[in-house]
């Protein structure tokens, strides 16, 4: 299991760690909610262990933003509130559990486990279509059994376009659901990652345009390059 530990006392945050290794749980540290956000970006994690009360963008923030990622993270909130009303709030934002300040390290490990079992019993579905296997758990992608390797953008884009089942997907749908609400909606980021992956995964072509509708993943495999290979 690997977690995220926001926590903005250093001594703590790194008792806390250690006591988690000794556990075999890989844990990481961040200290303020802009470093919890960037390490959210570029790393897979189980768990954020979140205190609510920290430097940046709030705790609160920071789980607003993983909900909204659809990341599939589970949320440990930490905070030495423990009226009912607090424990609410959080549960509100996204929270799959409440710990209070201060704890026993062992809760937090039993807190940790129940919701690592509760993650497996809900992974998502293998998207399979033409060849191409999506394990968004694993965050995996291969094609005819070899191994793609995609950025997060570029394996975003793709889970999207998979979960319609060879429907077509426009392209401010996916920038809504790929990109964060502050995406630009008259940027050409869409275009350029669909014509990046495209490429990624090879011919023949399995991304086809629809002209002035949006995308959709090809079940006969097109061997033609399409307008945006030609941009």
């Amino acid at each position: 299991m690997r977690v995220l530990l926001v926590e903005d006392e250093p001594y703590m945050a790194e008792a806390i760690r250690d006591g988690l290794r000794l556990e075999a749980i890989a844990a990481d540290i961040a200290g303020d909610g802009h470093s919890a956000l960037e390490l959210l970006s570029v790393n897979d994690y189980d768990v954020a262990v979140l205190d609510r009360d920290i430097p940046g963008p709030s705790g609160d923030e920071v789980a607003k933003r993983i909900v909204a990622s659809n990341s599939g993270v589970l949320i440990l909130m930490l905070t030495a509130a423990d009226r009912l009303d607090d424990k609410a709030s959080g549960f509100e934002l996204g929270a799959d559990d409440y710990l209070t300040k201060p704890f026993e390290l062992q809760e937090l490990v039993l807190r940790l486990r129940a919701l690592n079992r509760r993650r497996a019993h809900s992974r998502p579905p293998i998207h399979e279509i033409a060849g191409l296997k999506l394990d968004p758990f694993r965050r995996e992608v291969y094609r005819d059994g070899r191994y793609v390797a995609l950025t997060r953008k570029q394996f975003a884009v793709l889970e999207v376009l998979m979960s319609a089942g060879g429907g077509v997907i426009s392209a401010e749908e996916l920038l809504e659901k790929a990109w964060d609400e502050n995406a630009d909606p008259f940027t050409n980021a869409v275009r350029i990652t669909v014509s990046a992956l495209r490429k990624r995964l090879g011919e023949p072509w399995l991304i086809v345009t629809v002209p002035g509708v949006g995308y959709r993943i090809d079940a006969e495999a097109n061997s033609v390059l399409d307008e945006d290979d030609h941009r």
